[in-house]
């Protein structure tokens, strides 16, 4: 079996009416033989993977696995693309711009201080801002189209951030947002709306940053999903999982310890 990839969640999870779990929960992606399965991340769920070799997770069409040898993880050239709107600047580099829907500009928090600068389609605002992990957010302004949104963040990315790597949103993951820094910053602004998100996580310190998947799930925000054991809490980037072949059976690695397990 391999970790192919996963799911984050998504800002209208919830159950379908028969009470099975949607299929926009936070989910870990496995492949068998070709057939992929969901792996839910819920909270008191008890992961039992252990971590073997790890290569491309070769490609995924719907529920199915395409397998690839490559020693290249994540995934190998063959099997990277990339998303040229990523990387847009205002100046489009598709052969016809074809993102004419409304574009929403935003700000994101992430405790205890850092904002962040971003847009994306209005529709999926919500959506968008919880796959990031945000703790709190303002829409700042509506726009016609992603051209003018990009030429917009670019401007405001002088004076705020434009990526907030991985291992800054894990050392804030026990802190509360600086409600005094949040609104000085919004008080330059006239927002639209604002958000403030809980992933339930309830951590009294910081979690030890690891690439593990044996544990109780404690709760997903944005990628990183934490686990909990032996007394200690655990931050993974599920994004360092994939490729990953797995066994069904607790890792027997040594594991660092919080000071709070002693």
């Amino acid at each position: 079996m391999q970790v192919v990839g996963y799911e984050t969640e998504r800002a209208d999870a919830g159950q379908t009416e028969d009470g099975r779990t949607d299929a926009r929960d936070p989910a870990l992606l496995v492949a068998d033989e070709g057939q992929v399965r969901r792996e839910p991340l819920e909270q008191g769920r008890s992961l039992t993977y252990a971590l073997d070799e790890r290569r491309c997770a070769g490609a995924l069409d719907g529920r199915t696995h395409r397998e690839c040898h490559s020693d290249d993880a994540p995934h190998c050239e063959r099997h990277t693309t990339t998303w040229v709107c990523a990387r847009c600047t205002g100046t489009c580099l598709k052969p016809e711009m074809d993102c004419h829907d409304d574009h929403a500009i935003y700000l994101a928090a992430f405790a205890p201080a850092t904002f962040k600068v971003g847009v994306t389609k209005e529709w999926r605002l919500r959506t968008r801002l919880r796959e990031q992990g945000a703790d709190r957010a303002a829409h700042l302004r509506t726009v016609e189209n992603g051209r003018i949104a990009r030429e917009r963040e670019t401007q405001l990315a002088e004076e705020y951030t434009d990526r907030v790597r991985v291992p800054d949103k894990v050392a804030g993951l026990h802190c509360d947002v600086d409600e005094a820094a949040w609104s000085a910053t919004l008080d330059e602004f006239d927002p639209v709306e604002t958000f403030s998100f809980d992933y339930g996580l309830d951590l009294d310190s910081a979690p030890v940053a690891e690439t593990v998947a044996t544990g109780e799930v404690v709760g997903v925000q944005g990628r990183v999903v934490v686990l909990e054991r032996g007394g200690t809490t655990y931050a993974v980037d599920m994004r360092d999982l994939v490729g990953y072949e797995v066994r069904e059976e607790e890792t027997e690695r040594e594991l660092q310890s919080s000071l709070s397990a002693f």
